[in-house]
């Protein structure tokens, strides 16, 4: 599996997005998209803007899915200057949410789902890594692996799992600032 907007995702990742169903590959995808955002927005209007998104998952509304995202696209347009991101590589980074979101299709259809899943986990392990304090495998990397593996076992309980995939996405969203605010003040 390709994942050509960012580093490679594991053999495992890639065996749970081979057999997750649509509203699976649907979550993990927003779920990837909603931990980077913060790069793009600020936490409260991040959290705000993804709300009917993550709704319509909860729904597998396919409808429902392709209108809420032509809003978000709508409203974050090219990201804004609430987001956190400050540097050159930082810039990088937000091209790759950004990515993230303009990728998203607006088709329910577990095809065009699993490509773009496979796509936002790959783009979120380089959004991570580039933030890591160690290359490869550092920290930060390492725990947006666990937590997409986490998010795709969870999707897979069907929608009794999303409130737990939301949670992995806060709580990756809070590092992931933390991070980049910490990195902002000491350059």
């Amino acid at each position: 599996m390709g994942t050509p907007l960012g580093a490679p995702i594991g053999t495992g990742l890639a065996e749970l997005i081979g057999r997750a169903d649509a509203r699976g590959l649907a979550a993990a995808g927003l779920a990837c998209l909603d931990r980077c955002l913060p790069l793009l927005a600020s936490a409260d209007r991040a959290t705000e803007v993804l709300r009917p998104v993550w709704a319509a998952v909860a729904r597998g509304d396919g409808a429902a899915w392709g209108t809420a995202l032509a809003k978000v696209r709508a409203e974050l347009g090219d990201g804004d200057a609430g987001g956190t991101a400050g540097t050159a590589g930082a810039a990088g980074a937000g091209a790759l949410v950004r990515g993230m979101l303009a990728g998203a299709p607006a088709d329910w259809a577990e095809g065009p789902l699993r490509a773009w899943a496979g796509e936002c986990s790959g783009a979120a392990l380089a959004v991570h890594e580039h933030y890591d304090a160690k290359p490869g495998i550092g920290l930060l990397r390492a725990g947006e692996l666990r937590r997409q593996q986490a998010v795709l076992e969870s999707t897979a309980h069907g929608p009794t799992g999303l409130r737990r995939a939301r949670e992995l996405s806060a709580e990756g969203g809070r590092v992931l600032r933390a991070v980049v605010a910490r990195r902002a003040r000491t350059a």
